[in-house]
């Protein structure tokens, strides 16, 4: 079953963007939609705010990633980082068996989903080095959260 709705920041001039129409489309992106809103370090955040565009191989043409964050952080030393963060379970995050016993259906799902993936990830660093931001998927090791099983979209 998936979880996602509607999240009301309490603190909503930290919101880079509308704090009224924030969604989450899983407990983990609410779960750190509650961290960045609750973090002193975090100056600014943002859920799928940003768009960018990439080409993807599975069919030659250009879409629109929007990817599930952004943050600006202080350090310790003052200085402000900008991210971009995607959440995503592990395993969507690794490569697919190259040689699977059989090529079943789920399989070509998960190996085309991986190409998607990783042109996406791959336009995202590219943004994120124009204009000196870094580029992090966080999983579920990430976010303190036992994985029984349960995929994330």
């Amino acid at each position: 079953m998936p979880y996602s709705g509607k999240y009301k920041p309490a603190y909503p001039r930290k919101y880079k963007g509308n704090p009224t129409n924030i969604i989450y489309r899983s407990l983990w992106e609410r779960k750190f939609m509650d961290f960045c809103d609750h973090n002193n370090s975090i100056i600014e955040w943002g859920s799928e705010e940003i768009i960018i565009p990439y080409r993807c191989p599975t069919d030659g043409r250009v879409h629109r990633y929007y990817p599930d964050f952004y943050i600006k952080v202080k350090s310790r030393t003052g200085q402000a980082k900008k991210y971009i963060i995607e959440v995503k379970p592990k395993k969507q995050t690794q490569k697919p068996n190259e040689k699977p016993k059989r090529k079943t259906a789920a399989w070509k799902r998960e190996v085309l989903t991986y190409i998607k993936n990783r042109a996406k990830w791959d336009a995202a660093k590219d943004f994120c080095e124009d204009r000196q931001m870094s580029f992090v998927i966080l999983n579920e090791d990430h976010l303190g959260i036992k994985n029984n099983g349960k995929k994330k979209r």
